[in-house]
């Protein structure tokens, strides 16, 4: 544990030698959404190779920067390409950024992922504000000893997403004419895409949808008592009889053609808030 204060502590101080920003919102990007990043103003960006002893992002669609700067009237850092579990790297490296954020300011998490739709009346291009998580990843990023520092021991994740957060969301969509959706993610390792006998088990324990990463970070959130937005794109919807294959390509492209109304919904949600 002592060593992963040591490189919460290397890394916030390699960020505040290039500004003195104190963000106030954190915002994860997933996987063809980190273009939002884009319409931050009076920004910072910091690859994540220029931070003393950070994991770099490998994913395709992944920059790999933390982007710090003004949006919405609100001061943001933007982890733009995020850090999953498939690649290799340890819970605790993956949720390093997470840790980094908290040690430099941030009040509150929105989250965002690509994920492919299990609940049958979702469809390819919507938004889905998340409502909880399954995490069968299998692994858990709190594993290891505990330091009381950084959060308790055993942790009360159950409200992790926060109502009046979701709330706020679904009233501000409402407001800007936009249709989301609502509903659990599953949180599996990956990198292969699931089998239609495990997707079929998902959707029968309540999943809405599911991919790669959010549960690491939204867990360590709630372990440093940081209330967490979680949205979810539907990049494609699940087919239990096509034998259709799915490609990461496919994935980025939905997220790309999402992205007008992704951006404009959060960027409302970020005017709306009171921090």
């Amino acid at each position: 544990m002592k060593e992963l204060k040591e490189k919460i502590t290397q890394a916030v101080d390699s960020i505040k030698i290039k500004t003195d920003l104190v963000p106030q919102i954190g915002l994860i990007l997933g996987s063809g959404l980190g273009v939002l990043a884009d319409e931050i103003v009076n920004k910072v960006s910091i690859k994540y190779s220029e931070i003393k002893g950070f994991p770099l992002s490998t994913v395709e669609g992944h920059v790999g920067a933390f982007v710090m700067g003004e949006l919405e009237g609100k001061i943001v850092i933007a982890q733009q390409g995020r850090l999953h579990y498939y690649e290799g790297y340890p819970m605790k490296d993956i949720t390093l950024p997470l840790r980094v954020m908290k040690a430099l300011g941030i009040k509150v998490l929105i989250v965002t992922n690509a994920a492919g739709g299990i609940n049958p009346e979702f469809k390819a291009g919507d938004l889905m504000i998340i409502t909880d998580h399954i995490n069968l990843m299998g692994h858990n990023p709190l594993i290891g000893v505990n330091d009381s520092t950084l959060g308790p021991r055993f942790p009360d994740i159950s409200q992790i997403y926060d109502r009046g957060l979701r709330e706020l969301a679904i009233k501000t969509a409402e407001k800007i004419g936009l249709s989301v959706r609502q509903g659990i993610y599953v949180a599996v390792s990956g990198p292969s895409y699931e089998t239609k006998a495990e997707l079929k088990f998902m959707h029968m324990i309540g999943g809405d949808s599911v991919g790669m990463s959010t549960a690491p970070e939204v867990i360590v959130a709630g372990h440093s008592s940081i209330p967490c937005l979680g949205i979810s794109c539907i990049t494609n919807c699940i087919d239990f009889i096509s034998n259709k294959k799915l490609t990461h390509e496919e994935v980025i492209e939905v997220g790309n053609a999402t992205v007008p109304k992704f951006s404009r919904l959060v960027k409302e949600i970020i005017k709306e808030m009171k921090i």
